[in-house]
């Protein structure tokens, strides 16, 4: 366990932002520096079948030491940070011991991690947690999950006295845009089953997502000096903020929780001849989600009916609730809870408000679900990680080998 800490510390530092309107795989030429390193470590560790393709997928195999055939076993993490908020020069900082009182990332820019506002931060009184410094997001989603796995197979390298079957470890690109899974190849991977080390605190355990989808609304408008415009303007951004009114007002990110969906409305841009926006669509129920797609359609048409061939929209459906798939081999599942209660962890089991590489891996025929990685507040400056729920992570991606061995005769 001795090296988790410094190894994610050297991971974090590295920025892999993706980028979602690139067409490349991986979308930035700077994810290739972790992606090049990992490569390396993964041959020191002292892994086989290292590879990495040409889009940056990485993938290596720890070999069995049992007599017996078992499931081969997979552990999947994502190298890329979210596009959401900066992870250039990232400069991580330890707060060893900590108090239970609010933590001063910047004190120049007043910037405060408060247990008033994250209450989250009391479970960790005594522990050393790792935050950023107030301009960068940390990157513990999901460097945090790399390091986890990279130190658990080192582990059972080290320790050939933990039986375990075959394990596959993969380290993907561009998950946070949604494309973390495009190009991964399944049959290569060769696992029966995996898990994403992709959660948050300690003791989630997933196999329910997010049906998800992207829309774009483009609108054309027509210019006419306002003091003559009766009968004659097409005022783009005023036809926008119309079909943003008949959305649900409360089914939004900041007024929804558990399995209610939502409308997310992330970019908006326009003048009087051109206006776009750009909104994500979110249910864990199918029935539901189709009606909510259906509804911007109903939009689109009503606001045509009124105003003339306007409006453009354009859906794009990104990945589906991977319950389905996750359902018929439960046993996956119930391994994770096991190994989890066996070290002392209470299995927190809930459905993501988000999307992982498994939901989509879990439809191309590798059922996946997910287990924390022990971060918080992905994605912004408030991030932050304890060290001793990563030292729990590592923990039960090796007893899940070894439960897994333990459970075929």
């Amino acid at each position: 366990m001795e090296k988790l800490l410094p190894r994610f510390l050297e991971y974090a530092t590295i920025d892999t932002q993706s980028d979602p309107y690139s067409k490349t795989t991986p979308s930035t030429e700077k994810q290739w520096a972790l992606a090049k390193k990992l490569v390396m470590e993964l041959h020191q560790i002292g892994m086989q079948e290292v590879s990495i393709d040409e889009n940056a997928y990485i993938m290596a195999t720890l070999p069995s030491n049992l007599d017996k055939k078992v499931p081969v076993i997979g552990f999947i993490s994502h190298m890329d940070t979210s596009p959401d908020f900066s992870g250039k020069n990232v400069k991580p900082q330890l707060i060893k011991n900590y108090d239970g009182k609010d933590i001063v990332l910047n004190k120049k820019k007043n910037i405060v991690l408060s247990p008033d506002y994250f209450e989250d931060l009391l479970q960790y009184q005594g522990q050393t947690l790792i935050t950023t410094d107030g301009s960068t997001l940390l990157g513990a989603d999901d460097k945090a999950g790399i390091a986890e796995i990279i130190t658990a197979m080192e582990h059972l390298v080290n320790h050939p006295e933990i039986k375990h079957g075959e394990i596959r470890v993969a380290f993907t690109p561009d998950e946070e845009i949604g494309r973390g899974a495009h190009k991964f190849d399944v049959k290569k991977f060769g696992a029966d089953w995996a898990y994403t080390m992709d959660g948050s605190q300690v003791g989630e355990l997933e196999f329910e997502n997010f049906n998800a989808a992207r829309a774009t609304i483009t609108i054309k408008g027509k210019s006419v000096h306002p003091g003559y415009a009766k009968g004659k303007m097409v005022n783009a951004v005023g036809i926008a903020n119309e079909f943003l009114s008949l959305l649900p007002p409360r089914e939004v990110p900041e007024h929804t929780q558990d399995r209610e969906g939502f409308f997310h409305v992330h970019k908006i841009k326009g003048e009087i001849e051109h206006a776009e926006i750009e909104l994500i669509v979110r249910d864990h129920d199918l029935v539901h989600f189709e009606a909510r797609k259906q509804l911007l359609q109903d939009i689109q048409r009503k606001i045509s009916k009124k105003h003339g061939d306007c409006i453009v929209l354009d859906i794009e459906d990104q990945y589906r609730n991977m319950r389905e798939k996750v359902e018929p081999v439960f046993h996956i599942v119930e391994i994770a809870k096991e190994a989890m209660e066996s070290l002392g962890i209470e299995p927190i089991i809930k459905p993501i408000r988000g999307g992982t590489d498994g939901s989509q891996l879990s439809f191309m025929g590798l059922p996946c679900p997910n287990i924390f990685a022990g971060g918080h507040n992905f994605h912004g400056k408030y991030e932050y990680i304890p060290l001793e729920s990563m030292e729990k992570a590592v923990m039960v991606i090796v007893k899940i080998c070894a439960l897994t061995a333990e459970q075929i005769k």
